[in-house]
């Protein structure tokens, strides 16, 4: 289990001593990516024809150098990340690719069942669906590529990416990457490809190419939507908006850490992250008081409503994210409030239908509403979460509570008593994934999302009691 505050500390120490060479710009010649998208597929198809060929044992020894190789470039693609996007932190970007290194299944998660009877046996197996396209965001962009190439190449398919514009540099880098880690291992050329330039063309060439049979999108609605209308077989991870509910019988203070490094946690990009807290009244004061010991700064009054023509759009009574300030760093927020101070997370008091409740900031802002009662706030969470039934929070030792907001808010990851991060195995149990299929109902991806069942049936034979 990855101890991710002190990996946090000592990042942080190196990144201090580290000089800005230490991020090297993107080659002219990165293996796997093209100039154009049709030339993209047509090397992506003949790469897939020879790893048709291979043996699982040969799958995973190409996902083992990927690890190796993520793992020992976790820092170079965090600092790309955020030099190139101007979203999260260094720190906690290393983090990420650590955990898409140490917790991305491989093969060992396709399962193969077996029937036998009087009749026989039947065998099912994971196939590949053969070559995939993926469409990544600019929010956590490497570590995408990363988990996913690892994720379709167990399942024994090729990848063909088509990056987000805003963060194609890093991501190619990650292409780059995997394909070096490929060659190293003995697999084919161009297993995992992508374009310089990403754009809506290029997606479309990607999306209609009757060569890719499965479609993976991680984005917003707007994404997933064009996928499922595709014909194609996709898989589609939405957006979200997770609550956090602490009540009277949690263990405040733990509460107040957890949701501290949850919430501010790469800046809030990550879209399982806190984003909006429901606190009884009664130990309200106690939260917000702990929640400042740990690296949240709490504004008032005015500055809250200075705060939101920072952070929000505002149009014909109707709020939107500002685009410019998505991952920026809270001390940058508190400077445009004219106040001096760089902590991890800003919190406020808000009602529930303020915008800050109701809108997915992905920003380090963390608005608290006090509520007298659990059936309040299992109401007020679940009318903010906005029915994306994506991520979910609870702090709490009463288990009719912890199961009544379970069953009200249908998310497909609940967390109880840690912070969010827990969802995806950091400091909790189960793997890792940076494209989480709410939408199309996969949940937490992993390789045997990107198989599909095969039944080989010997009738009369071959069973032996």
């Amino acid at each position: 289990m990855l101890d991710e505050k002190y990996i946090s500390q000592l990042v942080e120490s190196v990144i201090k001593n580290m000089p800005s060479s230490a991020v090297p710009a993107a080659s002219g010649n990165q293996l796997g990516v093209f100039d154009k998208m049709e030339d993209a597929l047509e090397a992506v198809k003949k790469a897939y024809k020879q790893y048709k060929n291979y043996t699982i044992a040969q799958r995973e020894k190409m996902i083992a150098n990927i690890r190796r190789l993520t793992n020992d470039e976790a820092e170079v693609m965090a600092r790309m990340g955020v030099e190139e996007t101007g979203m999260g932190r260094v720190a906690d970007k290393i983090i990420k690719h650590q955990v898409v290194a140490e917790k991305t299944p491989g093969t060992e998660d396709l399962h193969p069942t077996a029937m036998t009877g009087d009749q026989g046996l039947t065998l099912v197996e994971m196939a590949p669906f053969g070559i995939i396209g993926s469409i990544t965001p600019s929010t956590n962009p490497s570590e995408t590529v990363i988990c996913n190439s690892m994720g379709m190449i167990a399942g024994g398919n090729a990848v063909v990416f088509n990056p987000h514009p805003n963060a194609c540099k890093v991501a190619n880098y990650a292409v780059d990457l995997v394909n070096r880690a490929i060659l190293e291992a003995g697999g084919p050329e161009n297993l995992v490809v992508s374009v310089k330039k990403p754009t809506m063309d290029t997606s479309k060439m990607m999306m209609e190419c009757p060569d890719v049979k499965m479609l993976v999108a991680t984005g917003g609605p707007g994404v997933v939507r064009t996928l499922l209308s595709s014909g194609k077989k996709a898989i589609g991870a939405g957006a979200g908006n997770p609550p956090v509910i602490v009540d009277d019988t949690a263990d405040v203070k733990k509460a107040a850490v957890d949701i501290v490094n949850g919430a501010s946690f790469d800046n809030n990009l990550p879209c399982i992250a806190e984003k909006e807290c429901f606190a009884f009244s009664s130990i309200a004061d106690e939260l917000i008081r702990t929640m400042t010991e740990n690296g949240a700064y709490l504004i008032k009054g005015d500055m809250i409503d200075k705060l939101v023509k920072v952070a929000l759009i505002e149009k014909d009574g109707k709020y939107s994210i500002n685009k410019k300030w998505v991952g920026k760093d809270a001390g940058l927020f508190l400077k445009e409030l004219g106040i001096d101070a760089d902590p991890r997370l800003i919190i406020c008091e808000t009602s529930e239908k303020h915008p800050f409740v109701q809108v997915e900031m992905m920003m380090p802002i963390l608005p608290i509403v006090r509520v007298s009662n659990i059936d309040e706030a299992i109401d007020m969470a679940v009318r903010a979460e906005h029915g994306c039934r994506h991520s979910a929070h609870i702090h709490s030792k009463n288990v009719d509570r912890l199961t009544a907001f379970a069953r009200a808010v249908e998310t497909t990851i609940f967390v109880k008593n840690a912070p969010s991060y827990a969802g995806i195995g950091v400091g909790g149990e189960g793997h890792t994934t940076f494209t989480i299929a709410g939408p199309t109902g996969e949940g937490l991806t992993s390789a045997r999302s990107f198989t599909r069942q095969r039944r080989c049936v010997m009738a009369d034979g071959l069973h032996i009691v």
